[in-house]
């Protein structure tokens, strides 16, 4: 398919613009999820990149959150503001753009500064996942904005502050935001050779408190009733409901203390990645099925906190549309577009279950995401705005996806 001129003017307008030196400026702040200073400078400096179009831009307060404490006691969370942009409310075609401003690397993490690597990609804390994609966003929307198509589009930016811990903060802006839109897209980085991420599974997170009795574990230890035993049972027993579209992780066990004393206190946390709603359906049942049983069986009183937060991400018919859009616009650019399915979870997740269809892996070209070697590849900057910026216009001028 030919580039229509309003496509072609929004590539040459990419060109020019400082994608690299916003991402070295931002790469350059700490703001792991925890690093409330380093998230406040990070919102700080992409509210004034953003705040260059059009559109009424707010920092959103986060919500709250409870967290459980390895004593068992239950304690708010504090988290990081989250930059929300609304434009043009009224135009007839409505989007959803997504990214987030958190890292994993907290601020005593060894991995705070940039180098450049010998094969030209940018080895930084947060380059790939997802500063570059941050960047390469803003560029596509600004070159949407230089075209007569901008007028016919309407779109909401959301970039939360907690992505990387599961976005419990931001949850219900995500899910506002996603409202009445015809397609939504995520800045997640794509692989290397720009493979993109296609249907993921689910994610849920569990504190599993279990309160026994102390006793001395020589003169009476049948007076006591063993919590560590009885979280371990419960693990146990949730490890035999793993399947080939279920995995169970047991990551974590809290509590006991001297030998010579019977623990009274355990806390248990365990990861559920379930491929379906039915195998979400299925670990709920042997969370409760668990629980009943140990209670009983060891005389303890147990609590359990958490849920499931990110819903599986099939691959339905409005996603598979919206890839095949995404797909054949890379070939227009002389970009081969794949996508496969991905055990990983991200705000996609959540969009999905809002019923948006939503391609979430439309950033910056890059890996060893989550670890000290992270890397993006500069070249996919300009490459990866101009594929979002001819998404965004082709989606603008049929008026659906």
């Amino acid at each position: 398919m030919t580039l229509s001129h309003n496509e072609r003017s929004a590539i040459e307008r990419i060109g020019d613009m400082p994608m690299l030196d916003e991402v070295r400026q931002w790469v350059a702040v700490n703001s792991g999820t925890r690093n409330l200073k380093g998230l406040a400078t990070m919102a700080g400096l992409i509210s004034d990149a953003y705040s260059t179009l059009p559109g009424t831009l707010t920092l959103v307060e986060p919500d709250a959150v409870e967290t459980v404490r390895p004593d068992g006691t239950v304690e708010a969370l504090e988290h990081g503001r989250h930059l929300h942009l609304m434009v043009r409310p009224d135009a007839p075609v409505q989007m959803l753009f997504t990214g987030h401003m958190d890292t994993v690397f907290q601020v005593d993490h060894p991995f705070q500064e940039s180098r450049w690597l010998d094969d030209g990609s940018l080895n930084a804390p947060g380059a790939a996942d997802m500063k570059g994609g941050l960047a390469l966003l803003l560029a596509a929307l600004k070159a949407v904005e230089t075209t007569p198509l901008a007028e016919r589009i309407g779109y909401e930016v959301v970039i939360n502050s907690d992505e990387e811990t599961g976005s419990f903060s931001s949850a219900s802006l995500l899910a506002r935001a996603a409202k009445g839109k015809v397609a939504a897209l995520t800045y997640e980085p794509a692989l290397p050779d720009g493979t993109l991420a296609g249907a993921r599974g689910g994610t849920g997170n569990f504190s599993i408190v279990v309160r026994g009795k102390s006793a001395h574990a020589g003169r009476n230890p049948d007076d006591g009733r063993n919590a560590i035993l009885a979280v371990a049972d419960i693990a146990l027993r949730l490890a035999e409901a793993r399947s080939p579209r279920l995995s169970v992780n047991p990551a974590r066990i809290d509590g006991g203390g001297p030998n010579n004393v019977v623990p009274d206190l355990a806390v248990l946390r365990v990861n559920f990645r379930p491929a379906a709603q039915e195998e979400i359906d299925r670990a709920a049942r042997a969370i409760e099925t668990a629980v009943a049983a140990v209670r009983e069986k060891h005389d303890v009183a147990i609590e359990v906190h958490g849920g499931f937060n990110r819903p599986p991400k099939p691959l339905d018919a409005g996603a598979e549309k919206l890839f095949g859009l995404v797909k054949q616009v890379g070939a227009d650019l002389s970009l081969d577009i794949a996508w496969r399915a991905t055990g990983g979870v991200c705000d996609g997740n959540n969009i999905a279950a809002c019923g948006v269809p939503v391609v979430d892996t439309m950033g910056a070209r890059g890996g060893a995401i989550h670890s000290s070697d992270e890397f993006m590849i500069p070249e996919s900057l300009p490459e990866r705005a101009a594929l979002s910026a001819l998404t965004i216009l082709r989606i603008a001028e049929r008026g659906h996806v």
